[in-house]
């Protein structure tokens, strides 16, 4: 079980970022396996252009975001959860790595792999709100081919040093990145979005560890990336399957149903989804529930899975 950590503002008091660190400690306690967290730097005026959830417990999506919304830094996040936990795992999900040199951004993984002590999981992604690289200066339509040059410098850069690489958009001589990551590859990389398109089978299957999609994969998409995966020598058992529940509100000012949202799970591991994340807010209001909370969604969930 993997607890969505961000997008939990809706919550009574609204979580502050100590709150977030706090809640994370509660959820290791329980027997959570992970928290995610995801990010923007900045939103723009048209971050709620596809407009906003008819529920505000429900998830940010492309489009549907209040400008105001509270992202807070991931990786500074991550590492004061790091700080504070032993076993459990740090996604830092939804990582718009193309905001970011690559160089940068390797040496910062690097460290809060090291002092998680390899407990770091990243998907870098490119995002789709163009207000956020307007603002920080980078180009949207070349986003896809700067994460793809940047997924190359990250695998050189941790490999080993010296190291130099000779891209469309990264050029730099020999340097040295160190201290290398906790394990040698690196962390491990999840990959995700709302369609299985070429460009993603073909980074999940040259770096990937996990499969997040947003939303439900069909059938044929996933028979599409399992032989693409099959043809590169990697067993598609070997990669983590990251589903997810969803809640379904009965009114607009009303959470969802946890047992109804649970029930989804058995179906999802069938297809061999088996981290299935879970964000608290769909489902409960008060944060001084939320320890109440995570034990009762682990005791339901070790009872599906035992059926």
């Amino acid at each position: 079980m993997v607890l969505i950590l961000t997008e939990n503002e809706t919550m009574r008091p609204s979580p502050e970022v100590t709150d977030l660190v706090d809640m994370a400690v509660t959820a290791e306690d329980a027997g959570f396996d992970a928290v995610m967290v995801s990010e923007h730097v900045v939103l723009g005026p048209s971050a709620d252009a596809a407009g906003r959830p008819a529920n505000r417990r429900d998830y940010a999506l492309p489009g549907n975001q209040d400008p105001a919304t509270p992202w807070p830094a991931p990786l500074p996040l991550l590492a004061a959860v790091a700080a504070r936990t032993t076993r459990l795992r740090l996604v830092a999900g939804a990582l718009i790595s193309p905001l970011r040199h690559p160089l940068t951004t390797a040496k910062e993984l690097a460290t809060l792999d090291r002092l998680s002590r390899g407990r770091l999981v990243v998907l870098p992604t490119v995002s789709w709100h163009r207000d956020e690289y307007d603002a920080l200066g980078v180009p949207f339509a070349r986003r896809g081919a700067l994460l793809d040059e940047q997924l190359e410098v990250w695998a050189g850069a941790w490999k080993g040093s010296p190291f130099r690489y000779d891209g469309d958009a990264y050029r730099f001589g020999d340097v040295w990145l160190e201290p290398k990551p906790w394990r040698a590859a690196g962390p491990p990389l999840w990959f995700g979005g709302s369609s299985v398109h070429d460009r993603l089978i073909r980074r999940l299957v040259r770096y990937g560890s996990g499969f997040n999609p947003l939303g439900t994969p069909t059938d044929d998409e996933l028979a599409r990336l399992h032989a693409a995966l099959r043809d590169a020598g990697r067993d598609p058992d070997g990669i983590e399957h990251v589903g997810g529940t969803r809640g379904r509100f009965p009114a607009a000012d009303r959470p969802a149903d946890l047992d109804e949202a649970l029930a989804t799970i058995p179906a999802q591991l069938a297809r061999g989804f088996g981290s299935i994340c879970i964000k608290p807010s769909q489902f409960i209001d008060d944060l001084e529930g939320f320890a109440t909370w995570c034990d009762t969604v682990i005791t339901k969930v070790a009872a599906l899975g035992s059926r």
